[in-house]
């Protein structure tokens, strides 16, 4: 089994697939899946006879094309023929949960897709009626529904009936305003049609108004993304949600080696920034961001299913249910085609395609990974849903958490701090099941197609030109005093190099010295604070950083490690000492680094210029070069000192 730190690497490494979606293939829960026909209505009769209340989910999967990011079920160039057919298949639908769910209390309710408004007006009427008549909705339940800016700018009606059927809260998924972005991904927008459709939300009513952005594309660079914030700022949401793309089960996954975590860290940061300075709020590492005081921003549907663990049905082609103690998937989730579906309505039978009889432990997992759409626990809510004491259930992965201050306790709730937000992706699998978190391990490892591709794919996207020029970077070489026997090594955690090890360092700002920035980039990347820095010299060689032009500047110190606390931050996804041993052998220079659990070595020859690398075993760029001058340029000092 997986101890915490372990568990917390794998995440990382497979950042794009530990996240909150839960379970991590569609295979996970095969063992518990219940494979007689005959069996599945009695059991979710029974199951819902433990819940008092619940949200409904009605899935429409209907879009005018597939989105290239898109991982739902979706069917694409269908009329209305098709569409007027479905909604008879799924009113029958809700009519056989109407009878299993008769007498329970409705707190959340979304019409989501696809995109339900491409539905006629009467459609959504007869849904929402449906709706209304056959379940008991909570008073003050604010029915939530979404819609394209396509849809929301042409067809004004459509945005005016659903607001005088009663829907409150409307979603619009503007996902960027890049348009090379935007043809890239298939999806249409200009500027004239997000104002038109807010100005047709704003007309029919609607006070309640979220738009969607996506980042961590791999041709999406941080400019773009920053404009996109700001334009959807400008449009004047009651609140902006943001989702990381997830890559898994969409047209762009062989992307996503390319796009590292930091990149996907970074553009959250920078959201972060933009938003909260215009007005927005949320708790680090949330996705969704409100200017409505004490407003989650969200529906009712999924503020209580992230809070609460509340119990949700899914009805439509390829919905998703979640019980007391069972998750389910309608026919249609697998092959994204009707066929099925229809069939086993027509056969008066629920059209389930999986169904999971959960043991606690997994049931668990999948309410605490959603929990962390909002960034926090509710250790209250928890114990409300299952009985059980949160740190006491996880008394090791909540130890770990607050020891690498990755979370903190405040308020009944367990939080991401700024370092957990930066590092989500380790945080979340360490509340998976066993059985998961030894998946994580194994289960994604053949979809990689190797460190050379992934590096390939981010240098194709890669523009030097849109980073500050000429590109100065420092190297920091730390040693521990007074032997200078152990050096300090970062982990990058992004390309190039990514997963290597690495000297701390990083790029200079345009309103710092190289001194600065060394002094900054070594608190960021391991926590370690000194001004005691010694330049050792500069390193040009023109192939050095597969990005470009790079030019660094090498500096030393030494310190006392028992005086200072080691954290990986930044780009920094570990932080570590190596036992330092160099060994020469006439104008060659053997380096090795050592720790318990990994050994480095770099072989270099000594010429007139300096030293020529004749091999290197996992040291990232020309370090071993920068960490040899540092040493002999400490030895020095030490001598004449």
């Amino acid at each position: 089994m997986m101890n915490c730190r372990e568990v917390f690497e794998t995440g990382l490494l497979y950042h794009h697939y530990a996240n909150t979606a839960y379970p991590l293939t569609p295979h996970s829960f095969m063992q518990y899946r219940i494979n007689d026909r005959d069996e599945i209505y009695d059991f979710v009769v029974s199951e819902w006879k433990k819940a008092d209340a619940l949200s409904l989910y009605i899935h429409v999967p209907f879009c005018k094309q597939r989105c290239k990011f898109c991982e739902y079920v979706v069917l694409e160039h269908t009329d209305e023929e098709i569409e007027d057919e479905y909604v008879e298949l799924l009113l029958k639908e809700m009519q056989m949960y109407a009878e299993i769910l008769k007498g329970k209390k409705i707190v959340g309710y979304d019409l989501g897709g696809g995109t339900p408004t491409k539905l006629s007006v009467r459609n959504l009427a007869r849904i929402t009626e449906a709706v209304n008549s056959l379940f008991q909705i909570e008073p003050g339940t604010v029915f939530s529904v979404e819609t394209t800016p396509v849809i929301a700018a042409n067809e004004p009606e459509k945005i005016k009936a659903l607001y005088d059927l009663g829907y409150r809260r409307i979603s619009m998924g503007v996902q960027t305003v890049s348009e090379k972005l935007l043809n890239a991904l298939g999806r249409e927008g200009s500027a004239s049609v997000y104002e038109k459709a807010v100005e047709n939300i704003r007309k029919a009513g609607f006070e309640s108004f979220n738009i969607d952005l996506m980042y961590g594309f791999l041709y999406q660079t941080d400019s773009d993304f920053t404009n996109t914030l700001r334009y959807a700022v400008g449009l004047k949401p009651e609140h902006i949600t943001l989702y990381r793309n997830r890559y898994k089960g969409t047209k762009i996954e062989s992307e996503a080696g390319g796009v590292s975590i930091y990149k996907a860290v970074y553009q959250y940061r920078l959201a972060y920034t933009v938003l909260t300075d215009s007005g927005y709020q949320a708790n680090i590492g949330k996705n969704t961001f409100s200017r409505i005081p004490a407003d989650y921003g969200t529906s009712d549907y999924l503020t209580k299913r992230v809070i609460y663990g509340t119990p949700y049905v899914g009805m439509g082609l390829g919905a998703q249910s979640f019980g007391m103690d069972y998750l389910a998937y309608n026919l249609g989730a697998a092959e994204k085609r009707m066929e099925r579906y229809k069939k086993a309505i027509q056969e008066g039978r629920l059209p389930i395609q999986d169904i999971y009889r959960l043991p606690q432990e997994e049931s668990i997992a999948k309410m605490v990974s959603v929990s962390f759409y909002f960034a926090f626990v509710d250790l209250e809510a928890f114990k409300a849903r299952f009985g059980l004491d949160f740190c006491e259930y996880f008394r090791d992965e909540v130890r770990f958490v607050l020891d690498n201050k990755l979370m903190e306790l405040r308020d009944g709730r367990l939080y991401l701090t700024p370092r957990g937000a930066d590092n989500i992706n380790g945080v979340i699998p360490l509340f998976y099941s066993a059985r998961s978190k030894e998946e994580l391990k194994t289960a994604f490892a053949a979809k990689s197609l190797g460190e050379e591709n992934d590096e390939r794919l981010f240098l194709d996207a890669y523009n030097i030109d849109n980073y500050f020029r000429p590109s100065l970077a420092v190297d920091i070489a730390v040693f521990a005093q007074p032997d200078a026997r152990q050096i300090l090594l970062i982990r990058r955690g992004d390309h190039p190099y990514m997963n290597h090890w690495a000297l701390p360092g990083g790029f200079m700002k345009s309103d710092e010295t190289l001194e600065q920035a060394a002094v900054r980039e070594l608190r960021e990347e391991t926590g370690v604070q000194t001004a005691d820095l010694m330049p050792v010299g500069n390193y040009s060689d023109v192939g050095r950083d597969p990005r470009g032009r790079v030019v660094s500047a090498a500096f030393t110190a030494a310190v006392d490690p028992a005086e200072v606390t080691v954290l990986s931050g930044d780009d920094a996804i570990d932080a570590k000492w190596f036992a330092v041993t160099v060994e020469q052998n006439g104008d060659v220079d053997t380096l090795t680094l050592r720790n318990a659990a990994k050994t480095l070595t770099a072989v270099l020859k000594q010429n007139g210029r300096g030293y020529e690398m004749i091999s290197n075993d996992g040291l990232a760029f020309d370090h071993a070069k920068i960490i040899l001058d540092a040493y002999r340029h400490l030895e020095y000092n030490k001598a004449e000192g």
